[in-house]
């Protein structure tokens, strides 16, 4: 038993796992062949998979940036996945010193790595809990301990809201998060999307996954943003998301939103 309640016998090894394929198209090393089949098979059927990650971490890395240089010293990264460089933290710390991290992932996979490689100081945490339960996110001991929810917080939910199905109400989970929030708070949020390429084949191969994929409209990922000030350029994809040099021209195939909202009083 882990300390935060899960079983070894729940670590999935026999079906592939979002966050260890996302692992190895990044071309980490924490994952199994299991995810990398998965992986191999995505490629096939949409060649543009390895910029897309690629783009999309990017993004996370200038969202962070931004709203570190707002003025915000927390940051609850939910659905983390396993720890690549640089990790939010460190994008923080790069940015300002003393930014707090709490880390929220529900693979037990991912905190065993996250516990060995991220920093255990006072200032970042990883914790196991599930997003489909946002309550228990916000309610964590472990998250408690780094994020104060009468300061500003910036919410990430980077490439993992496309992992929870209509059934689970993921408007709800979002807005569940908005309200524990104060003024100045910000959701950075990245979804991937069918808008540029029929990608059904693409979302089959998460069927046998350990979550299924589900694509969503402009619009549909839009909504995620109530009672937030989308910030200038909007929802955009990824790549257009104020980039530091111009996008190249296959930017346009990648099948990722990307956006940051504000929530003012």
């Amino acid at each position: 038993m882990t300390q935060d309640g899960f079983r070894a016998e729940e670590i999935d090894t026999s079906r592939p796992h979002p966050a260890r394929i996302y692992d190895y198209l990044l071309g980490g090393k924490d994952n199994y062949e299991v995810d990398q089949r998965a992986g191999d098979a995505l490629a096939a059927t949409a060649p543009e998979v390895f910029i897309s990650v690629r783009a999309n971490r990017d993004f996370m890395r200038r969202a962070v940036q931004h709203v570190v240089r707002s003025g915000v010293r927390q940051i609850l990264d939910i659905g983390t996945g396993l720890p690549t460089s640089p990790n939010v933290h460190e994008v923080a710390a790069q940015t300002a010193p003393g930014v707090s991290v709490a880390y929220v992932d529900n693979d037990p996979i991912v905190k065993t790595h996250a516990d060995a490689l991220l920093s255990r100081t006072g200032t970042t945490s990883i914790v196991l809990a599930d997003l489909r339960d946002p309550r228990s996110v916000l309610e964590h001991p472990g998250i408690r301990r780094i994020i104060d929810f009468d300061q500003p917080v910036a919410v990430l939910l980077v490439a993992i809201l496309h992992f929870v199905t209509d059934a689970e109400k993921p408007g709800e989970i979002v807005a569940t998060l908005r309200d524990a929030l104060p003024p100045g708070s910000f959701l950075v949020l990245s979804h991937a999307t069918g808008d540029f390429a029929d990608r059904r084949d693409a979302q089959a191969i998460y069927n046998n996954a350990t979550a299924t994929m589900n694509l969503r409209t402009h619009t549909e990922i839009t909504d995620f943003f109530t009672g937030f000030d989308l910030l200038p350029p909007g929802l955009t994809q990824v790549p257009f998301w104020n980039p530091d040099s111009p996008p190249p021209p296959e930017a346009r195939t990648i099948g990722f939103y990307g956006g940051v909202g504000r929530k003012n009083g």
